[in-house]
């Protein structure tokens, strides 16, 4: 059982930046690929990025691309979520999820039924 809990949300201007963390508990956190998702008002879950067990392959939406960087810290139980250059549209409850893959795997998990456990969410704002 992995328990995630996001923090770093919060409300900020149009091009400013926030750094999400999602911290897990368990002590398998480098055996999973470690997501982030979105979701806005009267939307879907929609994918952001993924990060491999190790941090050395990551995977991004293309809405994100260039902006968002997601990082790992596997001594930390801890994955990132550095997001620049915000825009209104960037809004949302963004939500970690973590999917069981064992090591040696870089797969692009893009979607939400791929992943095994799941964060409340922390409320990103962006105003204009």
């Amino acid at each position: 059982q992995v328990q995630l809990v996001e923090s770093g949300g919060g409300l900020v201007q149009a091009g400013g930046s926030l750094r999400l963390s999602c911290a897990a508990s368990g002590r398998t956190f480098s055996s999973y690929a470690m997501g982030w998702f979105r979701q806005a008002p009267g939307k879907e879950r929609e994918f952001v990025g993924v990060i491999n067990w190790s941090g050395g392959a990551t995977y991004y939406a293309d809405s994100v691309k260039g902006r968002f960087t997601i990082s790992r810290d596997n001594a930390k139980n801890t994955v990132y979520l550095q997001m620049n250059s915000l825009k209104p549209e960037d809004t949302a409850v963004y939500y970690c999820a973590a999917k069981l893959t064992g090591r040696y795997s870089s797969g692009r998990y893009v979607g939400k039924d791929e992943y095994d456990y799941w964060g409340h969410g922390t409320q990103v704002t962006v105003s204009s």
